[in-house]
């Protein structure tokens, strides 16, 4: 079995003049992303592999959850986790490594809610700092369900 940890960023600062590309975590985002990091990490201790976007609101977020686990795992930044579309990021997971069993997906909405839809046939909502975990019970390009989703409560 495979386990896909499917993670939207926090909150995002607008208040700057930055690019969208190095754009924060507001505030909120800073307060919530450990909340839902937290809750990956009581369930998913160990990660295997982390695919983050390069924005930096994106590696924000990561460096949260890598903050929680137990040990951190490889991480690659992947170019295509911006600015994607879902069927982009279908073609991420398809080509995940086979020795990887459970992976960190961080990444941005309406991509994220494409990619878990794809994948699943189902819908689900995944607003600032929520998380979507779904199982594969063959490879990377079997078909996935949704296990758990939304924002963990405070």
């Amino acid at each position: 079995m495979r386990t896909l940890i499917v993670v939207r960023h926090g909150k995002s600062d607008w208040a700057g003049d930055e690019p969208d590309l190095e754009r924060p975590l507001a505030k909120r985002g800073l307060r919530q992303m450990p909340e839902s990091a937290a809750w990956i990490a009581e369930r998913h201790p160990v990660i295997d592999l982390a695919v983050v976007s390069p924005a930096l609101r994106a590696q924000q977020t990561w460096q949260i959850l890598a903050d929680s686990l137990d040990s951190v795992p490889e991480v690659r930044t992947d170019d295509r986790v911006y600015a994607a579309w879902g069927r982009d990021l279908v073609a991420v997971v398809h080509a995940l490594p086979e020795a990887a069993t459970t992976v960190a997906l961080v990444g941005h909405n309406p991509a994220l809610e494409e990619l878990v839809a794809e994948l699943t046939g189902d819908s689900v909502e995944l607003p600032t700092s929520a998380v979507a975990v779904l199982e594969f019970d063959g490879g990377w390009t079997s078909r996935a369900r949704v296990v758990a989703s939304g924002r963990p409560p405070a």
